[in-house]
């Protein structure tokens, strides 16, 4: 019996690199009941504080996944995405500590002096897992660049051990080396995200493909059971060995 999927949102954050993008990678803490010491991107669940803000601006479940996105890069890694104007360090340290105390977005957003900027993220993709798992993540992923005068990324040091640059088939070829490990959505992912040479190119491709939201399912074929997603959103690996497919 499947759980009840929790809405929740993680953002692709770009930066340039040499020959193609790099993307900002989190290890998750061994201990952590999802994903324990897997690579993912910032984020995590949509509170009810999200659609509250939401709410206040007028926006709808789409702008609470931005919102809880952009507060959960800020929680995890200290970086201002969709932020306007972007505060400075010292600014941006006390809306961190702010939000681990449990301070409201809102509140922090105001104390600091900046705002919301959702049109700086690009919805990519949406995936709701059905298995039998203790929890299902009902995700969005965004698309954001890092902005220019951003300050560096910190890891928190909790929920989350290390962070890191790396382009998608750096990613790949590690966790293919066994020196990472990725779960099933974020291998799927990181493989479409390795065809981009720019983030521009990013944005055009998301634009380009409907946004439909992914339940893997198995097939059994001649070679045996395989994890499978759809052939048309724009992936361009849409099956896995079930014997090599880690699923959360």
């Amino acid at each position: 019996m499947t759980s009840e999927p929790l809405p929740a949102a993680t953002l692709v954050i770009f930066r340039d690199g040499l020959g193609a993008p790099e993307l900002l990678m989190v290890e998750r803490a061994k201990a952590m009941a999802f994903a324990g010491g897997a690579l993912v991107f910032p984020g995590g669940r949509i509170d009810p504080g999200d659609h509250a803000l939401a709410a206040a601006l007028g926006t709808d479940d789409d702008g609470a996944a931005r919102i809880a996105a952009i507060r959960e890069t800020i929680e995890e890694a200290g970086l201002p995405i969709g932020l306007r104007p972007i505060p400075d360090a010292p600014s941006l340290a006390a809306m961190r500590a702010g939000l681990h105390a449990g301070t409201s977005f809102g509140e922090v957003l105001a104390t600091a002096g900046t705002s919301l900027d959702l049109d700086a993220l690009h919805y990519f993709a949406r995936w709701r897992p059905a298995h039998a798992q203790m929890r299902i993540f009902d995700t969005r992923f965004y698309l954001a660049k890092l902005p220019n005068d951003a300050p560096g990324a910190v890891v928190d040091g909790t929920e989350n051990v290390r962070l890191f640059w790396a382009t998608a088939a750096q990613v790949l070829a590690d966790a293919d080396a066994g020196r990472a490990t990725i779960i099933f959505p974020t291998r799927r992912n990181l493989e479409r995200l390795a065809c981009y040479a720019s983030f521009h190119e990013a944005t055009a491709d998301a634009a380009a493909h409907p946004i439909r939201t992914i339940t893997p399912f198995v097939e059994e074929r001649a070679e045996g059971a395989f994890l499978c997603i759809p052939d048309d959103l724009g992936y361009p690996v849409t099956a896995e060995r079930m014997t090599s497919a880690m699923r959360g």
